[in-house]
């Protein structure tokens, strides 16, 4: 084989979810999309904000159009990093500056970008079961080892598991809150937890072991939830913030990486970062969309629909007798299979026309997600047809 072996088994093989939407374009071209209840894909569906919209008009018709499509810096253009900057530090009551931020390709890069940045060929990066699947590949990438630290019962992280999967060659960890794919919230004193244990370990190591908090649905709470923003809990952390849900713009791709100016040798980091962005070809974002998210910084798309769905969803599926994680964040429901085979729940579930992703590959086995950033009445049309499914497993008579 004359092409790269790692690369043809990842284009060969779409991921699971990116599978079950493609086959959902089929059944649809089949069936008629109205008889295809598809919830597999994190796509929002709730419109941008208006400023969003009118921002972008504005500049279309008013800027110089040359230097709007064109080249920024590599890191991004100085006057949006410099706001990006200054929102966090008015936010989270941080120092950041200009030169603590690189702006990306949306979260994956951000990832991608700090993986590269801080891991050598075979340190360890630790995530939390459940995961997004795409970290291991971008984990394997940067030529690390994935562990996984298991969840207590509530999906929350279980810190005696994750302290034992601590070792001499654990370089970073990875956290997502809220996390995608089960939509749990990490309370403050969970955090506070695995701060203490990473202080302890990299006294224990004699090294430096960083924190990357992927932040992608940080906006997209429900009720008074706080979502702790990790550099006011440990100083060696990186930030991969994306715009994709926050203004729901997932196709436009612009995000960006925070470098906390308190971490260890953090001019150094961040001069890693701009290194690791040259290296992988994510240097300069694209330039509309930095425009857009300086004039639109405190921007915020309306969550009541997703909350409107998640709710008539967790209840009515809790009445049909399934075991639920209520989602406080996010826009996923994470849902136990009756029979403990994520599999035999995705097949069933399949040939009622209902579409959902087994999460064995997120770490944790026998649960499904349901993607609910859909429309409100393929939610209310579904209903039937998981109480079809309930009965079928038992669950109700």
């Amino acid at each position: 084989m004359q092409f790269n072996e790692k690369s043809y088994s990842l284009g060969s093989k779409r991921s699971i979810i990116r599978e079950i939407f493609e086959y959902s374009k089929i059944r649809a071209g089949e069936i008629g999309a109205d008889k295809v209840f598809d919830f597999s894909l994190g796509n929002p569906s709730v419109e941008p904000p208006k400023q969003v919209v009118d921002s972008i008009k504005e500049l279309l018709e008013t800027e110089n159009q040359t230097l709007l499509h064109g080249y920024t810096s590599a890191q991004g253009d100085l006057s949006v990093r410099t706001t990006v900057a200054n929102n966090i530090n008015q936010r989270f009551n941080l120092n950041l500056t200009p030169n603590n931020i690189y702006m990306t390709c949306g979260a994956a890069a951000s990832l991608s970008i700090c993986l590269k940045a801080v891991v050598n060929s075979g340190d360890e990066c630790i995530v939390f079961a459940p995961f997004f699947t795409e970290y291991r590949v971008f984990v394997e990438n940067a030529l690390g080892k994935l562990v996984v630290s298991q969840p207590n019962k509530d999906l929350q992280i279980d810190l005696a598991d994750f302290e034992s999967k601590i070792t001499e060659n654990t370089k970073a960890i990875i956290m997502n809150s809220p996390n995608n794919p089960s939509g749990v919230v990490y309370t403050e004193s969970v955090i506070k937890g695995v701060c203490e244990i990473l202080e302890k370990k990299q006294k224990e190591y004699n090294k430096v072991i960083y924190l990357i908090a992927d932040e992608p649905y940080r906006e997209l709470v429900y009720g008074d939830i706080f979502v702790p923003y990790l550099m006011n809990y440990y100083k060696n952390t990186l930030v991969c913030y994306s715009y994709s849900k926050s203004l729901s713009l997932p196709g436009e791709r612009i995000g960006y990486i925070a470098v906390n100016p308190e971490m260890q040798d953090s001019a150094n980091v961040y001069l890693a970062v701009c290194g690791a962005g040259r290296s992988l070809g994510y240097v300069c974002a694209p330039s509309l969309f930095q425009q857009v998210v300086k004039k639109c910084i405190d921007a915020k798309v309306n969550i009541d629909a997703y909350k409107k769905n998640r709710d008539l969803l967790y209840n009515s599926l809790m009445e049909y007798g399934y075991d639920c994680v209520k989602p406080d964040g996010a826009f996923y429901l994470f849902v136990a299979s009756p029979d403990g085979d994520a599999y035999s729940f995705y097949e069933k579930a399949k040939q009622k026309e209902i579409l959902v992703v087994p999460c064995d590959d997120f770490g944790v086995k026998g649960y499904v997600r349901i993607a609910y950033c859909v429309d409100y009445n393929r939610i209310k049309n579904s209903l039937d047809s998981f109480k079809a499914l309930a009965k079928e497993f038992g669950l109700i008579k």
